[in-house]
């Protein structure tokens, strides 16, 4: 297939596209600034936000796989969330105009969204998952933060511009994505693994909050799916069967690092540790119960579907090369 990936030059577009290539697909990466990446691989420069020379790239393509957004990594102050909205958005809404430009447009457009949408699970009085068919859309939740409204309300707009983009004929699909999870340096594993090889990664504020997340292989192969089969479209949690428990989650992590022991930490603690690292609490406090009932009613097989058997072949992954050094 020919297919352009716009804003594929972060850690989840680089698992991507290598995928990709590596399948023998033509691809093509936009991103804001010019990047060296990997052989086989068009790079095009645009700025996310007006159409320009870029928008032909879309034009006769197969597909396109829009991951364009700022990271979510970073302290939520009122300037990065207006980014992290305007980035989603406008870019969007832009690869619409262009979509609905081209003389042939791209047959399916897999939309980036995110996990993130769906509620606190603890507000749930069922105490059942978030699937895409019974999960409760977030911002209404009693005691949370309020700017966690406003990380529900970038999803929802999010997918909204996706929806209204006059593209008639283009079968549209939102990844609603849970964590990726990938051996790649600078990724949210990496930081994750960081927290736990130095003792720190115990139970943060009693470890009770949910954490979804998605092996990067297994991304890959739901995005592939998504792209091959005509008859999905609509809304699809992209994550694991196996959401778990934080305390759990860096438990199994410890272990398959050696055992290293995890100092817990309070929600005070957190906060402080969150602005040491310029990033925010929400990542680590909200509850995330997601499960991709829509994958495995088209008959997806993780590759991957525990938490347990994830961890130990990505800290097999990352212990790999340096065994070879």
């Amino acid at each position: 297939m020919r297919i352009v990936i716009p804003g594929g030059t972060g850690q989840v577009g680089g698992v991507l596209r290598r995928a990709l290539v590596k399948r023998g697909d033509a691809v093509t990466v936009l991103s804001r600034r010019p990047t060296q990446l990997e052989d086989g691989v068009r790079h095009v420069v645009w700025d996310g936000r007006t159409l320009g020379a870029w928008a032909k790239e879309l034009d006769g393509a197969d597909a396109v796989v829009n991951l364009a957004g700022r990271t979510v990594s970073c302290r939520y102050s009122d300037a990065n969330l207006r980014q992290m909205m305007g980035s989603r958005v406008d870019s969007t809404r832009v690869v619409g105009e262009a979509i609905a430009r081209a003389a042939q447009p791209p047959r399916v457009w897999l939309q980036m969204s995110t996990a993130t949408i769906y509620a606190d699970a603890r507000s749930r009085p069922d105490d059942l998952p978030h699937d895409e068919a019974n999960g409760i859309l977030g911002g209404e939740e009693p005691d949370v933060p309020l700017y966690w409204e406003y990380s529900v309300r970038i999803a929802r707009r999010w997918e909204e511009a996706q929806a209204e983009a006059d593209v008639s004929g283009v079968r549209r699909v939102a990844l609603r994505t849970a964590m990726v999870m990938t051996p790649d340096r600078g990724g949210v594993f990496d930081y994750l693994s960081w927290m736990a090889r130095l003792g720190i990664g115990g139970p943060v504020a009693g470890g009770r909050q949910y954490v979804s997340w998605i092996h990067g292989e297994d991304f890959v192969r739901a995005v592939e799916l998504l792209l091959e089969r005509e008859d999905l479209d609509g809304a699809f949690n992209v994550a694991a069967p196996d959401p778990v428990q934080q305390r759990d989650l860096m438990r199994a992590l410890r272990g398959a690092w050696g055992g290293r022991p995890g100092l817990p930490a309070t929600r005070l603690m957190a906060e402080i540790g969150a602005f040491v690292l310029r990033t925010d609490t929400e990542l680590l406090l909200k509850s995330r119960r997601v499960v991709p009932g829509r994958l495995l009613d088209a008959g997806f097989a993780f590759a991957h579907p525990t938490w347990e058997a994830a961890v130990t072949d990505l800290v097999h992954q990352v212990r790999r090369p340096r065994r070879r050094g």
